[in-house]
C-alpha cells in the first residue's frame, strides 16, 4: 500500500491508496497464424488483442505473445515450463495442431501433447483457452476427422474452452490469404481477433 501523509492547516491526515494490482497475465500459444508470419507484428491479431484489452480493461491485462512460426505440439510442451515459470500466466491460449497436421503426425501424439500443455497450464492455476484446427481434406477423411476431434476430446475432458475453429471467415477465401494461401494476410487479423476475443474475455 501506498501512506499519503499531508499537513493542513496544522492537522495531520494520513490517506492509504492500494497499489495498482499487477496486469493479469494472457500467455499466446500458438504458431505462425498467432506469430504474425508475413505481416507486420503490429497487425497482427494478438497485438490488436492488447489494444482491444487496453481499450476495455486499462491497464488491467498484459499480452505474452510465446508464439512461433512452424512451432509443433511436440515444440511448445517441450517450451512450456520455461515461459509458465517466467510469465507467470493467468490465461493460456492455445493455438496449436496445425503444423502437426500438415506433416501428418499421427492424431494420438497430436491428442497427447494438448493433453499435456492443458496440464501443465492448469497446473501453474492459469485458466486454458484452446483455438481449434483443421486440415485440408486432401489428407483424407478419417484423418482429417481423428484430427479435429482432438480439440473437442481434450476440452471436454480438462474442461476447458474450446474455439472449433480458428479460421472460421478465412479458410477458403483468397481475398484473406497471403500469396502461399496458407497463412491470412494482414486484413484477416481482425476477423481471427473476433473469433478469439469471446472465448479469452470469458476467461479474464
Amino acid at each position: 500500500m501506498i501512506l499519503l501523509v499531508s499537513k493542513t492547516l496544522g492537522i495531520l491526515t494520513i490517506g492509504v491508496l492500494p497499489t495498482l494490482v499487477s496486469a493479469k497475465t494472457i500467455l499466446i500459444l500458438g504458431d505462425s497464424l498467432s506469430a504474425g508470419y508475413g505481416i507486420d507484428a503490429k497487425q497482427g491479431w494478438v497485438h490488436l488483442l492488447q489494444q482491444r484489452l487496453d481499450q476495455q480493461y486499462p491497464k488491467k491485462h498484459k499480452v505474452v505473445n510465446a508464439s512461433v512460426s512452424g512451432e509443433t505440439s511436440s515444440g511448445a510442451v517441450a517450451r512450456l515450463p520455461k515461459l509458465l515459470k517466467t510469465y507467470k500466466p493467468q490465461i493460456v491460449v492455445i493455438e496449436l495442431g496445425g503444423n502437426d497436421g500438415l506433416r501428418g503426425q499421427s492424431p494420438l501424439l497430436i491428442q497427447k501433447n494438448l493433453a499435456n500443455l492443458i496440464q501443465q497450464s492448469q497446473q501453474a492455476k492459469a485458466t486454458v483457452v484452446i483455438l481449434g484446427m483443421k486440415i485440408p481434406p486432401n489428407y483424407g477423411t478419417a484423418y482429417s476427422q481423428a484430427f479435429e476431434k482432438n480439440y473437442t476430446i481434450v476440452s471436454q475432458q480438462y474442461k476447458v474452452k474450446l474455439m472449433p475453429f480458428f479460421l472460421t471467415g478465412i479458410a477458403g477465401n483468397k481475398n484473406l490469404m497471403q500469396s502461399d494461401l496458407v497463412h491470412p494476410n494482414a486484413k484477416a487479423q481482425s476477423i481471427l481477433l473476433n473469433n478469439a476475443y469471446p472465448y479469452i474475455k470469458g476467461a479474464l
